[in-house]
């Protein structure tokens, strides 16, 4: 009966670090490791050349311990110590977190996208999965005269960080990817661009006669729309600082952004003057860019950027799907994530229709 229960404990805490480990590459390694740096490691204060390194020698050390388990050389001087440990730092790790927040919100990562879990839920886990291992070193039984090998435990441990850094190679993190032919959408390219037209010939004096009969009211330029301010985005689209936008954060293929982007297509069609919308993708499954326009129904202006930058130019804390309202630079609204700020058509219907004097700049 002993016998069984340290096989079926052995198993458990074998599952559960594998499967942890599994869990943090999910849906696929390179993105699933970049958010977990993004997410967890950056905050803590990991740089962003350590980071990379620390991310995929933790997961493989996660997913070594996994197998290591079921063995027996040094199973009771060194893999359940270390097991132990590195749980009890976990806990150490969360409940800092979770004090410094002062909730408990968000998802801990442990098993990363897959199983999302909050700090407490994940503290508790770890906090029963240690007592399991206590019971184990208590349990199982004393052979002086087993024979000790290092290199089973070397060998496990080196092939599974290795492969975690094949499976999620490090990428610069700087790389920005642009598509040869960038979507064009009919509707923004009017707004930003004026047309003359082809029968009309018009010289530079009438021009220059017609601006000195008609000067510019400065001041009530400034009474119905801000004063222009660089939003930063000007890498990616020219005009974006220029009159009225809307910048969304995409992944191709996340359902919800998806929604999203139709959404914000239904509600253009109700309006003339609905700031034109432009996208920036993650680079993560990049082919899906087609069936998101075909689903959202018309196709966007668009630009391709890598995960980390990506989940940088979407802000800490925020999550995707992410709607920007700008005007002429200035941020007046920040729609993110599937939660309590989550994009709201009713509510952007509403905003964008508002004079300059109802606004109130966020930033």
């Amino acid at each position: 009966m002993k016998k069984n229960i340290t096989v079926l404990f052995r198993i458990i805490i074998a599952l559960l670090f594998v499967v942890s480990a599994i869990a943090k590459m999910y849906p696929s390694p390179y993105f699933a490791i970049s958010t977990f740096e993004v997410k967890q490691l950056y905050p803590l204060g990991f740089s962003e050349t350590i980071a990379p390194w620390f991310s995929r020698i933790l997961i493989g050390i996660e997913l070594a311990l996994g197998f290591l388990i079921l063995q027996n050389n040094f199973l009771k001087k060194i893999i359940i110590p270390a097991t132990i440990g590195l749980l009890a730092v976990f806990v150490i790790h969360l409940s800092y977190v979770t004090f410094a927040t002062g909730g408990n919100s968000g998802n801990c990562g442990c098993f990363g996208e897959l199983l999302p879990m909050t700090p407490i839920e994940a503290i508790f886990k770890n906090l029963i999965a240690m007592i399991i291992l206590g019971l184990l070193l208590f349990m199982l039984p004393k052979n002086p005269q087993e024979v000790h090998k290092f290199w089973p435990l070397g060998l496990v441990t080196f092939l599974s960080i290795a492969c975690i850094f094949v499976l999620a190679p490090i990428k610069s993190a700087a790389a920005i990817t642009v598509p040869e032919t960038t979507a064009v959408d009919s509707t923004s390219v009017k707004k930003d661009s004026v047309e003359l037209p082809k029968d009309s010939i018009v010289t530079q004096k009438s021009v220059t006669d017609t601006l000195k009969k008609q000067p510019i009211n400065e001041e009530k330029k400034e009474e119905t729309e801000p004063a222009k301010k660089k939003s930063g985005y000007a890498q990616f689209f020219a005009s974006i600082d220029n009159g009225r936008k809307t910048l969304c954060f995409f992944v191709p293929g996340c359902d919800h952004c998806q929604q999203a982007a139709k959404e914000l297509n239904e509600l253009r069609k109700t309006n003339k003057n609905f700031p034109s919308v432009h996208v920036i993708f993650m680079n993560e499954e990049p082919e899906k860019i087609p069936d998101f326009f075909k689903f959202a129904g018309t196709e966007f202006p668009y630009k391709i950027v890598e995960i980390i930058p990506f989940w940088k130019l979407l802000g800490t804390g925020k999550d995707t799907p992410g709607v920007k309202y700008l005007w002429n630079g200035n941020e007046y609204k920040y729609y993110f994530g599937i939660t309590e700020n989550q994009f709201n058509p009713k509510d952007y219907q509403t905003l964008i229709n508002k004079p300059f004097k109802e606004l109130r700049i966020k930033n």
